[in-house]
């Protein structure tokens, strides 16, 4: 090969060249050289350094011209900084690209044409010398062209390549990060192209976005070239990935989500050369995933292995954010970028800062949300680029979508939403990296909100956000976890709800002690499980039809029912582990089954009283309902053997009769949950009287009890919970039922069983906790917003006990 002055390629390239590279093809190269070796697959290309780029600004003599147009930059003036920046990129494109740089380019695409075919078709890319470092990304600031092919549309491609390091958005960001100008170059990658076009592209991280989780691989695709996922185009699909099991060997796939996917950009010939466009995506493609599950395990494998050899690098832990690409040619998967992740990966995780609500209104919009603040103002409605510079510092930026282009705007808003984009859209990254909240992804924000209504954005609900009309009251709490002491007494959480796991893990806890069901299945199943396993006893087709779409894509309907709640669990599972987590198996009352799709085909005995009807255990074995169950079961066993959470435990709810714990243990025992083995406990609510009265019996055949106080209360009481006439009348610091959960503490002492408290009275009653603690219980569980008070009242109750 011959001695190049302005060319290295990816095989010469390593992550120490970013002064002559840049950080895009210095890490380019980096797993290039290191890991393709490994299975890794990469592109081949070169990259043309940036001693070129001074090269093209000395020959062209424009250094001097470069530093006067920006010596007196007011960034805060839009106008100012489009003529200014515009002035810049001209002087670049005027000088063109010197004969003998020209001539080094050329034989080096030769040589990649040699590779892969004549008139090879390439990637043209940027790479700023103070882009993807560790603390600040510079992602998008520059410009890349896709599919570039022959000398005459690669020679246009590298001269605004080179131009683009003074775009309007590169010029506003060096400024707000303290570079200078001229102390940041540029080089461009010239890399074969990936034929995604035919087929998926999209973004990873190797952490959750929102919360800063570490332990899972976050990926987003969809259809066609990738540049729609990572500019917010397009709501993609996303998958989850848990890191420890994956790496004992299990397929850890604990989360999928189905984006809209509605567009995808292809290429498309223009008038002289070949260019990109967005496309329809057919109705029936949108209702599958981008990519199969076997390549979101790859593409998490490539990830891992990623992560792992920066963070060797670097002598400490390095999340990534990396961007994938699926040859629809070849098939295969393909690394095209990476660089580490500079929001989350930069927070305090020793502080808990906490947004909530106190008030509500109507929902105007609701979309994904972003980071987990809340912000309230002025909505100002931008439809068009050109009318940025009419945005005012603290408003609500609405748009359909953004670009780098709106990045000086962007900085001055309270809160960003747009109709389109997912959650590594261009919009989402910003407004992490801002600090604002943001929720995209809402298909028509800009018409359900006026210019200039006030409004409440909240990003503190779960990954769903919401636009409230009207300015909201809201309360923003902070906590150092530095400091904190954990007490004896274990404290655990009641979790119901996957979407908000990943950031509740971060509260001092021993576990979950309660996790149920009937939330998964009533909010994201939504369909009665028998009605998915006889189909053909469901009568009306308007049913059938909302069936078979909530199924569609799966290979049965039964597997859909199996694979999200194992999902559900599995993610909640996943952000505890290798904690316990306490999965109490459905407890609908008949009413509430009835409610569920199809329901009222397999509920058509109507109780007069629910509460103490037709639940819990009694189901489980029922020929009414044993085959619902069974997908119950399948499901967990799904989340503990193919994903490796062993750390769930299942627990029956509402027993009545030792009896009756026999044929659910050996119901369960059929499809491969067997006490005992590998691992596997199974615990029994302890909420009905007979429960404590007989727990020496009980303690034979489960491993554990955990108290339920709101059944319990109203059991010994004889008060109807839901009864709003009775409701002074129900208060678990009765001394009766006081009595009763000091005679199940002590009764699963006696019996060397574990012992647990799971419902709403330590949560409500800090007094009520103190009891347990006296009494000797093994763990409370809490709601995860009274977890820190409870817990300090628990540390001062054992501190005074001598504990």
């Amino acid at each position: 090969m011959p001695q190049t002055k302005y060319i290295r390629w990816q095989k010469e390239i390593t992550i120490e060249d970013i002064p002559l590279v840049g950080g895009k093809n210095a890490s380019i190269g980096e797993m290039y050289r290191e890991l393709t070796g490994k299975g890794i697959k990469i592109p081949n290309g070169f990259a043309v350094t940036s001693d070129a780029y001074w090269h093209v600004l000395e020959s062209g003599d424009i250094l001097d011209k470069l530093r006067e147009t920006l010596a007196d930059l007011d960034t805060s003036d839009v106008s100012d900084l489009e003529k200014k920046g515009q002035k810049a990129r001209s002087l670049i494109l005027d000088a063109g690209i010197p004969d003998d740089l020209w001539e080094e380019i050329k034989a080096a695409y030769d040589q990649l044409c040699d590779q892969y075919g004549s008139d090879t078709d390439v990637a043209v890319r940027s790479s700023a010398t103070a882009e993807d470092l560790p603390t600040a990304s510079f992602a998008g600031q520059q410009e890349s062209y896709l599919n570039i092919k022959g000398y005459h549309a690669l020679k246009e491609a590298c001269s605004k390549c080179f131009a683009s390091l003074f775009t309007d958005r590169a010029i506003s960001y060096r400024v707000n990060n303290d570079f200078d100008h001229f102390d940041v170059a540029l080089s461009i990658g010239v890399m074969k192209m990936v034929r995604s076009d035919l087929a998926s592209a999209g973004v990873i991280f190797t952490l959750d976005t929102e919360s800063g989780f570490r332990d899972v691989v976050f990926i987003t695709g969809a259809y066609g070239l990738g540049e729609n996922v990572v500019q917010g185009q397009v709501d993609p699909d996303e998958f989850y990935v848990f890191k420890p099991t994956f790496r004992d060997g299990y397929r850890p796939i604990i989360k999928k989500n189905l984006g809209k996917k509605s567009i995808k950009m292809v290429y498309g010939k223009g008038e002289s050369k070949i260019v990109t466009r967005n496309v329809e995506v057919p109705e029936t493609d949108r209702q599958v995933f981008c990519i199969n599950d076997e390549e979101i395990l790859k593409l998490a494998d490539y990830a891992i292995a990623i992560e792992d050899h920066y963070s060797n690098k670097a002598g400490k832990a390095q999340p990534m954010d990396i961007e994938w690409a699926k040859d629809g040619i070849t098939g295969d998967l393909f690394i095209v970028q990476a660089r580490p992740e500079t929001v989350q990966s930069q927070k305090d995780i020793d502080v808990l800062e906490k947004y909530s609500l106190e008030e509500k209104s109507d929902v105007l919009a609701k979309g994904r949300s972003i980071g987990e603040k809340i912000s309230s103002g002025k909505a100002h409605i931008i439809k068009d680029v050109s009318k940025l510079s009419s945005f005012k510092e603290g408003e609500i930026l609405l748009a359909d979508t953004t670009t780098p282009d709106w990045e000086p705007v962007m900085k001055t808003a309270s809160a960003i939403v747009t109709n389109k984009g997912g959650r590594t859209s261009h919009a989402a990254i910003v407004s992490r990296e801002l600090g604002i909240p943001a929720i995209v992804g809402t298909g028509n924000v800009t018409e359900k909100v006026q210019n200039g209504q006030e409004v409440t954005v909240s990003c503190a609900q779960g990954e769903t956000g919401y636009v409230y009309e009207g300015k909201l009251s809201y309360k923003v709490d902070k906590q150092s976890l530095k400091d904190i002491k954990k007490p004896k007494t274990k404290i655990m959480m009641n979790i119901a709800n996957p979407e908000t796991v990943f950031g509740n893990s971060r509260i001092p806890n021993d576990g979950v002690g309660l996790t149920r069901l009937e939330f998964m299945i009533s909010s994201t199943i939504k369909v009665h499980p028998m009605a998915l396993v006889y189909p053909e006893k469901v009568e009306d087709n308007e049913t059938l039809d909302m069936i078979e779409k909530l199924t569609y894509g799966y290979s049965s309907k039964e597997d859909f029912f199996i694979e999200k709640l194992a999902e559900g669990v599995g993610t909640i599972a996943a952000a505890f582990y290798p904690k316990p987590v306490v999965v109490r198996l459905s407890d609908f009352k008949s009413n509430e089954y009835a409610s569920l799709i199809g329901g009222e085909y397999f509920e058509d005995v109507e109780e007069s009283n629910p509460m103490l009807g037709f639940r819990g255990a009694s189901r489980y074995y029922s020929e009414r309902y044993r085959d619902g169950f069974a997908l119950e079961c399948k499901a967990m066993k799904h989340a503990r053997d193919v994903m490796g959470l062993k750390n769930i435990v299942l627990m029956i709810p509402f027993c009545r009769k030792v009896e009756e714990g026999k044929k659910v243990l050996k119901e369960m025992e059929k499809h491969g949950l067997k006490k005992g083995e590998d691992g596997l406990e199974i615990y029994v609510m302890c909420e009905i009287p007979t429960n404590v009265l007989l727990i020496d019996e009980f303690s034979k055949i489960f491993d554990g009890f955990s108290i339920g106080s709101n059944d319990l209360t109203q059991l010994t009481l004889g008060v109807d919970r839901d009864s709003e006439i009775l409701a002074p009348d129900f208060d678990e610091r009765d001394p009766g039922v006081m009595k009763m959960v000091s005679m199940a503490v002590q009764g699963a002492k006696r019996n060397d069983r574990y012992s647990g408290l799971c419902g709403e009275a330590p949560s409500n009653y800090p007094e009520f906790a103190e009891f347990l603690v006296e009494e000797g219980i093994e763990s409370i569980s809490l709601n995860p917003d009274s977890v820190l008070k409870i817990l300090l009242k628990i540390s001062e109750t054992e501190e005074r006990l001598g504990r």
